[in-house]
């Protein structure tokens, strides 16, 4: 499957595509790049010319720590159908780099196509606007669930979202899902050590919510997940109206 029919189906879960706007995302040039884990796809601080769509795999927006060498923070995760670092079109550098999480896919796309799309596609313009500003959502959200979470709350709060975000697309189903994360990532994204993320991990499996198998994770009980979560998916817009 091409990147773009993920992003098209992206788009169709929020709002109604018109036959010429899903010609134009089909007709999206793009350069199909592979990365192993830990490669940089986006480096920081250069001005980009391009932009980039996950297309498998996942992949993370992280910033180094100047006084702590070797220390990162992970401010956002992205999954198939995300297009990953559409901001850098209207900066002048990125104060972050996009790293893969595991092995990775992404499709790459040259800011002309992109301005001409904003130029002449007002409809498509709106929606990639949107896409930036649900990115911008999902990062206050991760602030909210930090801050009001205990550990095993926040953990089950980045499955379901993970989840959600996949489904939507097409990308997972029947509570099944991939997460190419190690411990020690997921500390990095949670703010946490490793070890209390194994004590997470491991009450959401003595609770019977999950079952965590390599990276294989199933959820067994979404309600019940979705409930210590504090889940409420509103801020992923998934809701088709009119934009």
């Amino acid at each position: 499957m091409a990147i773009t029919e993920y992003f098209v189906r992206y788009l169709q879960r929020r709002d109604q595509l018109s036959e010429s706007d899903i010609a134009r995302l089909r007709a999206i040039k793009t350069t199909l790049v592979g990365f192993q884990p830990g490669e940089v796809i986006v480096p920081r601080g250069r001005m980009a010319s391009r932009s980039c769509m996950m297309l498998r795999g996942m992949s993370a927006r992280q910033h180094h720590l100047a006084d702590r060498p070797g220390e990162r923070v992970i401010t956002a995760l992205h999954v198939p159908g995300d297009f990953v670092d559409l901001h850098g079109f209207v900066l002048a550098g990125l104060e972050h780099e996009v790293v893969s999480m595991g092995a990775s896919e992404v499709e790459f796309v040259e800011h002309d196509e992109l301005r001409e799309i904003t130029q002449n596609f007002p409809h498509l313009t709106r929606l990639l606007w949107m896409s930036t500003v649900i990115d911008a959502a999902i990062h206050r959200q991760w602030l909210v669930a930090a801050a009001s979470l205990r550990s095993s709350g926040h953990l089950a709060h980045l499955l379901c979202e993970i989840y959600t975000r996949l489904a939507s697309v097409g990308a997972a189903q029947n509570y099944v899902f991939t997460l190419p994360l190690l411990q020690k990532e997921l500390a990095d994204i949670l703010g946490y050590t490793p070890i209390h993320i194994n004590r997470a991990v491991r009450d959401l499996r003595d609770g019977r919510l999950i079952r965590w198998t390599g990276q294989e994770v199933r959820i067994l009980d979404w309600a019940g997940l979705a409930r210590i979560a504090r889940f409420d998916p509103q801020y992923l817009e998934l809701d088709k109206v009119k934009r």
